[in-house]
């Protein structure tokens, strides 16, 4: 096929503009003149066809990932997914004590000079596992304390949400609630002594985006977990780390004790926890004030088990080194089931952590080591913290995973699933999913280079590329309402990198935190009036200037979506033909899906094409 078949030329709408704006003035100019030596030149716009294939992925790498889902999700076109999670558990520090004294000055306390050593009888009395939800990060723009999801005017900080006459900042000062009538004038009022209401982000119920308004529950399952996680891959030597993969099977074949088994209740609220007074501080007292946790899952978990295998392992082999005992305890299996809502939640395990709350003897010498007659026992209360992944400087440690069981696609997914030829439509899934590979200008490597030595050879000046995606109404509309990506995510296959560059990007700090950023990129859901996914819009000018001008490799191009731009880490994934291939990290973060034209002619005006815009000498 020559160039110019391949080369569609609209209508110049460019010129045409210009000859209406010229006959609207009285003085006339010349467009283009003093450019480029003095050369006057035109823009127009030429469009190319795009190639594009559907692939089904068996698995994706899914340990040590920046957000896990755990729960259920049914998609109307792509069916049921449920995730679970099973996690290591890390110690704060190895070789831990409890209490005061470690467990051989306790075993030693008879022959000891010190009056204080006793055996502490450490014991646990509750033991509580959080994790909190994600939350929208830029949710207060006008920083009075009130989350732009309940602010009356978000961009005043000096509004009065409540209407009790003092301003959301002035009661963000004072320490009193913003949504709640009320006074600092009350008889025995403490300052910022209540529950604030979160913006919290990603969570899906009944494939809906959850709001403030909606108080959902879910069954939460938590188990020991008896699997042992492997932090480095024997196959390497040890060199590697060792990966696991999101079919990876944990239950019923390799969990335990039931740690929490319950309801739990969605809510955006904050949890206000009950402190203990601290008796050395005599003029405060810290159990009027309360401790407070942004909106999660937080969960009673069994104390009898924490007691046997942490709190009574004090001075053994078992805690001495985290190798030790993660061999130990193994870690634990979080799952759920769907009560009356289906509800997917998404999670930074970073956040993680399993507090044990625990009380000791302790001897109180009031100040006089030397004089023991004054000296009497006092109970002391502590608290010790495991958790499943810590972050430090950029290094994850710890290990857990992410297991996504996905139904079987229906017919009509699965056959344009790794079928040959140029498709009609795209089909994209987070998870395990799919994804869509895409060649520019021609499926044959040579004809595709002589498109480009064509326009090499034209001097053209590329102002910009877009790749147009529009979504396919039809299909989605026809299986049911379901939740939209956000954002659709374009790399590069031969170096797995962005087409985005973070030194030429533009951010909208003032819009949707992770929509504000990469705006040149864009790939953000273009809506129609009724609030359904038009299209996506993706510049790629940097990557057809790369390849024009710097002569870089028409590369194939890897497109998914992503909850979250900033993701832009590499896992490898199992295809269903048996090799593996890499795939972004974000597109195992979560569970929607889309279904896009693809370049067939049939698809009309919403075919998907390459539109380049560019200058030329006249």
């Amino acid at each position: 096929m020559s160039f110019f078949k391949r080369l569609h030329f609209p209508v110049i709408a460019g010129i045409l503009t210009v000859v209406a704006f010229i006959s609207c003035e009285e003085e006339l100019t010349t467009i283009g003149a003093e450019v480029r030596g003095g050369e006057p030149f035109i823009t127009d716009k030429a469009e190319f066809d795009v190639f594009a294939y559907n692939s089904n992925i068996e698995a994706v790498r899914t340990n040590q990932l920046p957000i896990y889902q755990l729960g259920v999700y049914i998609d109307p076109l792509y069916g049921k997914t449920e995730a679970s999670i099973t996690s290591q558990l890390l110690l704060t520090a190895a070789s831990p004590n409890f209490g005061v004294f470690s467990q051989e000055d306790e075993d030693n306390w008879d022959t000891d000079n010190n009056v204080s050593t006793i055996p502490e009888i450490e014991t646990v009395d509750s033991v509580f596992l959080y994790i909190p939800f994600l939350k929208n990060p830029k949710g207060d723009l006008d920083g009075d304390g009130v989350a732009d999801e309940y602010d009356i005017d978000p961009r005043d900080a000096n509004s009065d949400t409540d209407g009790d006459g003092f301003t959301d900042n002035e009661e963000r000062v004072s320490g009193t609630n913003p949504l709640v009538v009320d006074s600092i004038d009350d008889e025995g009022f403490i300052a910022n002594n209540f529950s604030k209401k979160v913006d919290i982000d990603s969570i899906y119920v009944n494939n809906q985006i959850i709001n403030s308004e909606i108080e959902t529950a879910f069954r939460l399952k938590v188990e020991r977990s008896t699997y042992f996680l492997r932090d480095l891959d024997p196959n390497t030597n040890f060199q590697e780390a060792q990966e696991y993969y999101s079919s990876q099977q944990f239950s019923p074949s390799f969990v335990s004790e039931v740690l929490y088994e319950g309801d739990y209740s969605i809510t955006d609220n904050q949890v206000l926890l009950d402190q203990f007074d601290n008796p050395s501080t005599l003029d405060i007292n810290e159990s009027e004030q309360k401790a407070i946790l942004d909106p999660g899952i937080r969960v009673p978990l069994d104390n009898a088990f924490f007691q046997e295998n942490v709190i009574d392992m004090e001075g053994t082999t078992e805690l001495l080194s985290q190798a030790n005992f993660t061999e130990f305890v193994r870690g634990i299996h979080l799952s759920t089931t769907s009560i009356t809502d289906d509800v997917m939640m998404l999670l930074d395990m970073k956040d993680a952590a399993i507090t044990i709350y625990y009380h000791y003897d302790k001897v109180d010498t009031n100040g006089t080591q030397d004089d023991t007659s004054d000296d009497e026992m006092i109970i002391e209360n502590a608290q010790f913290v495991l958790s499943s992944l810590v972050e430090q400087n950029g290094f994850t440690s710890g290990n857990a995973i992410n297991t996504l069981n996905d139904e079987i696609y229906p017919i009509t997914v699965d056959d344009a699933l790794d079928a040959d030829g140029n498709a009609s439509r795209l089909y994209l899934k987070g998870g395990a999913g799919t994804y869509t590979e895409i060649k520019l200008f021609a499926e044959d490597d040579t004809e595709g280079q002589a498109l480009i030595d064509q326009i090499k050879a034209n001097n053209w000046i590329i102002n910009e590329a877009n790749l147009v995606f529009y979504v396919d109404r039809e299909t989605l509309d026809g299986a049911g309402t379901t939740v939209e990506p956000s954002r659709l995510y374009l790399y590069n296959t031969e170096d797995n990198l962005p087409l985005f560059n973070r030194a030429t990007e533009n951010t909208d700090q003032t819009s949707i935190p992770l929509l504000g950023a990469f705006l040149n990129y864009d790939g953000v859901i273009q809506k129609s009036s009724d609030g359904k996914g038009e299209k996506y819009t993706i510049r790629i000018t940097e990557h057809i200037n790369d390849i024009l001008v710097r002569d870089t490799n028409n590369s194939p191009l890897g497109l998914t979506l992503t909850p979250n731009i900033e993701f832009i880490g590499i896992n490898e994934a199992m295809l269903t033909d048996g090799n593996t291939l890499d795939v972004p990290v974000s597109q195992t973060l979560s569970p929607l899906g889309t279904v896009l034209f693809g370049s067939l002619p049939e698809n009309g005006d919403k075919r998907l094409k390459l539109e380049i815009f560019y200058s030329e000498t006249n």
